[in-house]
């Protein structure tokens, strides 16, 4: 491996000036301001919650902005807000940039100092296989300040609101990134040479890691998921990669609109861990989040009642707030479950979300029994709306 990483920094996102994903996340899911600074037409906003930290690039309209008023990141120049940057920390940037650049990684930013009186950060960006994303590779050694060199920091945060959502998710969880068909392999194999993941199996234990795993949904083609978690050692979150299947149906899946409406692969979710998904999920629906719904008849299946049952949930209550909830079949019997809820697309276009995800036991998965039972859940919804004459 080139560079294995060791933790997760921050993930980077890019909007125009005056767009309004800083105050969201702020207000609707319990994110507080760390640090900033303004540069070069840039307006560059370091918000965390719990370890979970996304950096909010604003970019001005007009002449006066450009990369170089940025600092750990590039410019994208994307034509829609995207999330385009995840920033890992490893030992030593330097060498990982060699042996990068030895293995054909295209380096957007050679390796850099940047210092202030609190200490000195090393940090390059190499671009990814996948789509617009690239990752700044950071050198943090004994760096003592609130975020990073060339950022101030905010102020002292004000006393915590008890019935707010400040300290409802701990850190991020998962990384997802949408894939044209036939991708994911290739990116696998890069995030196995050059960052040191390493695939792990979310299908039966005699297939092969590296196959992923398939949800067949009928017509609709369906999806297929590969998994890769960090090398030992490392607390870097674990990365999904996301494939659609082919279908025989007309419209598009969530796979095929993400890359039709952000116009190239990317990111498309990060999920935030929280330890009790039921508070969170009631206070950003509160604080004005918009949460997916998933159909009544998912809360009607035999099958998932008895594995909210077992959890010892309730159904009317997890339908109430649209969690979901999945049994990890990998992990065997007992009480390992997975409960997530999806927020609405956090731009106009249909691309990046968050995912509120809870793990109970030691669960690994990703709610893959979810995804199929919803899948099959609006295959019913759509056959008995047909049945009974109703538009589709």
């Amino acid at each position: 491996m080139a560079a294995p990483v060791a933790r997760l920094c921050h993930i980077s996102l890019h909007v125009p000036r005056g767009q309004p994903l800083a105050r969201d996340l702020q207000r609707c899911f319990g994110f507080r301001p760390l640090a900033m600074r303004e540069a070069g037409g840039w307006l560059q906003l370091a918000l965390h919650c719990g370890e979970a930290v996304f950096l909010v690039n604003e970019r001005a309209r007009g002449p006066g902005s450009g990369s170089e008023g940025l600092l750990y990141d590039v410019d994208p120049t994307h034509p829609v807000p995207t999330a385009s940057n995840v920033c890992f920390e490893v030992a030593d940037v330097r060498s990982a940039v060699g042996a990068m650049q030895a293995l054909g990684c295209p380096v957007a930013v050679a390796p850099r100092a940047v210092a202030d009186t609190q200490g000195t950060v090393t940090y390059a960006v190499v671009r990814s296989p996948a789509g617009n994303l690239s990752h700044t590779l950071l050198e943090r050694g004994t760096y003592g300040g609130p975020f990073l060199p060339g950022f101030r920091a905010c102020g002292p945060p004000e006393a915590p609101d008890p019935r707010s959502l400040e300290g409802c998710f701990s850190h991020v969880d998962h990384v997802a990134l949408a894939c044209p068909q036939g991708s994911s392999q290739t990116w696998l194999r890069w995030y196995q040479e050059c960052l040191g993941f390493r695939c792990f199996s979310l299908g039966s234990d005699d297939q092969p890691p590296e196959r992923g795993l398939q949800i067949r949904a009928g017509r609709a083609g369906g999806l297929q998921l590969t998994a890769l978690q960090a090398p030992p050692g490392s607390k870097a979150p674990m990365l999904v990669l996301g494939e659609s299947l082919p279908g025989l149906g007309e419209t598009q899946d969530q796979i095929e609109l993400f890359l039709a409406q952000h116009r190239c692969p990317g990111l498309q979710h990060v999920a935030l861990h929280t330890a009790d998904i039921a508070t969170a999920t009631r206070l950003v629906a509160e604080a004005g989040g918009r949460l997916v719904a998933p159909p009544a008849s998912y809360y009607q299946r035999r099958d998932k009642v008895a594995q909210i049952l077992a959890a010892g949930g309730e159904p009317e209550r997890l339908a109430e707030l649209g969690i979901l909830l999945d049994r990890d079949q990998k992990q065997g019997p007992g009480t390992n479950f997975l409960l997530q809820v999806f927020t609405k697309p956090l731009f106009s276009e249909e691309t990046f979300f968050l995912e509120l995800i809870q793990r109970q036991g030691s669960s690994t998965g990703f709610g893959q029994g979810n995804i199929q039972a919803l899948w099959e859940a609006l295959e019913e919804y759509l056959t008995s709306s047909q049945g009974a004459g109703k538009p589709r």
